[in-house]
């Protein structure tokens, strides 16, 4: 059996923390975790990547700090995610580095964060990181055949 399309999208929507006025000021934008065909014979975990890419800018200074968090998701915990095609569910996690051993998140919950110090040449030259979104779904899950999904808020607090 095989699932067409498994996708999992790190949604666009960010929430920013308030910052002292004009002096930080970020965006961000995201590309999803597509997935792609699942099989549910297949021995190895499917893997797949998306990123996410933050650009900052300081008026007052020559440095930038900010985290950024993904959320749980349709499953509300980090340790289960789960996309989802109505009542049925494919786990499946989001990692911060290749060998997909730390789950990104919030930091808390044995979860991990991205969190950087941005040097700048001048101020108002802007400060521009992507950072790897690792997705992986574990192998052999009996799933039924269509497409599941799931929507994953990035913030980026600064």
């Amino acid at each position: 059996m095989t699932c067409p399309r498994a996708t999992i999208a790190v949604a666009a929507g960010l929430s920013l923390a308030a910052a002292p006025a004009l002096a930080q000021t970020c965006t961000a934008t995201s590309t999803g975790v597509a997935f792609g065909a699942y099989s549910t014979t297949q021995v190895a975990p499917t893997d797949a990547t998306g990123s996410v890419s933050v650009r900052c800018t300081a008026l007052l200074s020559l440095t930038v700090s900010y985290t950024v968090d993904l959320a749980t998701g349709g499953s509300g915990t980090y340790s289960a995610r789960a996309m989802a095609q109505g009542a049925a569910t494919l786990g499946y996690n989001l990692y911060t580095t290749a060998a997909r051993t730390t789950v990104w998140g919030n930091g808390t919950g044995g979860t991990s964060r991205i969190s950087t110090l941005g040097i700048l040449i001048t101020p108002l030259t802007p400060h521009n990181a992507t950072y790897t979104v690792f997705g992986r779904i574990p192998a052999r899950q009996n799933v039924t055949i269509g497409p599941y999904t799931d929507g994953i808020l990035a913030t980026v607090t600064y």
